[in-house]
Parts: C-alpha cells; sequence; structure tokens
C-alpha cells in the first residue's frame, strides 16, 4: 500500500475441495492495498500521532485501513456476524476505535453473496470507491469467491454501492482476499485461491487487471504452502498485502489455521522487476510476524499498511486474539480484534515488523 491515495494510476469447474479444506483457506479473508500508486507519497498532516492505543477496534478480523487525500483514515473489515460490510473514518488512527459505524452494504437473503462476507477492503481507483470482498451463495456456503462494489460518489458513506460482479479468475474454486495496487502504471489484483489438484488450502496469485473488476491475464502463482509454519492446521496462503519502498515491493500474507498458529510471510521484489514473473519474487523461509506470549498476542496477521499523519512513518495493521486457546472452530469466535503498530525498517532497507505489542502499549515500542 502507499502513502498516497489514487492517482492517475475460464475452465469448467472441478471438484470443490471438502469442508476441512476450504477452512484452511478461508478463516483469513483478504487485505487489498487500495492505492494506485504503490510507492508515491501522501500530503503529510502536521505533527507524529498520539500514541496508538491497542485493540484499536474489538471484533473486527481482517482490518483494513486506507488515508484518503482528505485527510480521513477509513476502515473496514470482517464482521464476526459475516453478513455485512461496515465503514467507519476518522481524522486520527485512534479515532477509528469510537468513530461512528456505517453499514454500506448487506448480503443477499439468497443466491450469490448470500453467506461468509470476509474481508473487505476499500480502495479508490479512477475516481470512484471500490470495495473487494468474499462471499459464498446462500446455498452453497463454502463456494466462496471475490465479488467488487462500486460508488462514484466522492463520499463512501453517500451515493449508491452497485455490485459490479464476480472477479473470475482462471478457476471457478475457492477465493478469497484480493488486493489490488498499481507499480510504475500497471494495476495488479493478488489473491489467494485454491489450485485444482494441489495439496494445499491456497496459494497466492497476481494478475494484471484490464478494469478494477477484471483481470487482464494471465495470473501466475507467487507463492504456495511450502514450509512447516505455513501448514500448521491448514496449508495456507492468503490475505497479501503489498508495500513499496528502497527499491523493493514487499508482499505480506497470512499462513497456517487462524488460530495461535496463523502468522505472517514476506515475498520480496525488485523495483525494476517484471512482477510477473515468478522468478523475480523471493520468499523468506520464516515467518516475520508471530504470536508472542510476553505481549499476550496470538494469531497474528491478514495485515494492510497505512502512514502516520506525519506522512513519513510506516503503520502496520493487522488482527490478533489476546489468547491463544480456543472453543471450537476458530472461526465462530468473533474476538479477533484490529491492531496498529509502528513499522520500522532494517539497515538493509527490508521491513522490521518486531512483535506484537501488548494491549495499551505504545505503537513507537
Amino acid at each position: 500500500m502507499s502513502r498516497a491515495d489514487d492517482q492517475p494510476v475460464q475452465p469448467a469447474q472441478p471438484a470443490a475441495p471438502g469442508r476441512r479444506l476450504l477452512l484452511k483457506g478461508a478463516a483469513a479473508v483478504g487485505a487489498l492495498a487500495a492505492v494506485p500508486a504503490v510507492a508515491s507519497a501522501a500530503s503529510a498532516a502536521p505533527g507524529r500521532s498520539a500514541p496508538y492505543v491497542n485493540p484499536l477496534v474489538r471484533n473486527r478480523a481482517d482490518p483494513h485501513i486506507r488515508r484518503h487525500t482528505d485527510g480521513f483514515y477509513y476502515f473496514t473489515a470482517t464482521a464476526p456476524e459475516y453478513d455485512r460490510i461496515i465503514l467507519r473514518r476518522s481524522r486520527t488512527l485512534n479515532g477509528l476505535a469510537s468513530a461512528p459505524e456505517s453499514v454500506i452494504w448487506r448480503k443477499h437473503a439468497t443466491g450469490d453473496m448470500g453467506a461468509h462476507i470476509w474481508a473487505p477492503e476499500m480502495h479508490r481507483v479512477g475516481g470512484k470507491w471500490y470495495v473487494y470482498f468474499a462471499a459464498a451463495p446462500a446455498e452453497r456456503v463454502w463456494d466462496i469467491r471475490i465479488w467488487v462494489l462500486e460508488n462514484s460518489h466522492p463520499n463512501p458513506f453517500r451515493g449508491t454501492w452497485v455490485e459490479r460482479g464476480q472477479v473470475k479468475t482462471a478457476w471457478e474454486t475457492f477465493s478469497l482476499d484480493a488486493t489490488t495496487f498499481t507499480h510504475r502504471g500497471t494495476r495488479y489484483l493478488a489473491w489467494a485461491q485454491y489450485e485444482p489438484g494441489m495439496d494445499n488450502n491456497t496459494a497466492l496469485w497476481l494478475s494484471e487487471m484490464a478494469n478494477p473488476w477484471t483481470l487482464k491475464g494471465p495470473q501466475i502463482r507467487l507463492s504456495t504452502p511450502e514450509y512447516d509454519w505455513e501448514c500448521v492446521g491448514f496449508k495456507v496462503n492468503e490475505g497479501a498485502s503489498v508495500i513499496a519502498r528502497n527499491g523493493r515491493l514487499f508482499m505480506t500474507y497470512s499462513a497456517s489455521a487462524t488460530d495461535a498458529n496463523y502468522c505472517m510471510g514476506l515475498l520480496t521484489a525488485d523495483a525494476d522487476a517484471d512482477l510477473m514473473d515468478p522468478a523475480n519474487w523471493s520468499k523468506s523461509p520464516t515467518p516475520v510476524f508471530t504470536s508472542n506470549d510476553t505481549t499476550g498476542q496470538y494469531g497474528p496477521g491478514h495485515n494492510c499498511f497505512t502512514v502516520d499523519r506525519d506522512g513519513r512513518t510506516d503503520v502496520l495493521v493487522y488482527h490478533a486474539r489476546q489468547y491463544k486457546e480456543i472453543d471450537g472452530d476458530p472461526l465462530n469466535d468473533p474476538n479477533r480484534h484490529t491492531r496498529v503498530q509502528r513499522l520500522g525498517w532494517k539497515a538493509d532497507g527490508t521491513p522490521d515488523f518486531g512483535v506484537p505489542v501488548a494491549d495499551t502499549a505504545r505503537g513507537w515500542a
């Protein structure tokens, strides 16, 4: 995700994986990077924000926060009832905690987009607002696909949200967690999807886009679960988000089951490289952000990036739980809370995620 807002900037369905297979990729719905220019600079508000308060927004998972050119932070996330898309805004990050919450769209009673409304992301593209989210038919709740809403009004709390339909990928299989970004004038979509014949739940995919709801193709696989830490409980790569800094693009993603084993991995590409060549992306062999017993935060992931009011300080946005043990299916546990903290940078120009900070800790630590 960039510091700035938007600037000018398929075959027959195979046999579907079973419910438990789907749950591997299902639990963490995606995060989109809604800015058209991944590495451009934003207008800076004077001064640095007050220390961040955590959790920032309770009972909201898969958070997506973007700072628009109007000076507002816009927030959307998965509601634990999986039935609606919500939106908040505030002049400050901390203000999102108490900002009024509006429902901008609700699931259908029957048919498409009738169940499992997951991981919405709101992006500004070509002067319009777009929300990317995952949903399933009310009658087939695990046939989850990626869908798009559009609003042409300058104020996303007003106007009409039009359903632009499903993002069609190479296969009609379990897919979710779409995010969009632009790099050097080209818009991309990254998402998670089950590939027929593969022994996993979801891999990460990338494609150029013809318009905000249509892929240009081809689509390439960037990463598949291969390390032990990506395959605990379920074999999952999902929830991608992109930040461009220091001559490179960094794509975070989440892996494993959505309990305390949930964690974040990292892909890296040179800014001058062809992003559509998988060989140009390198993958960290170890996770970059994990549960921490000392700070009492578990299952951190499904992140995105934003920037502080100073226009320079990068901020990591993610969800986590405050306990390790979960009764029943983690998808039925509502206590994944939105959290924020400063994103550091190492001397070699790579991101320094640190550990998920403790509750009420200063985000600058």
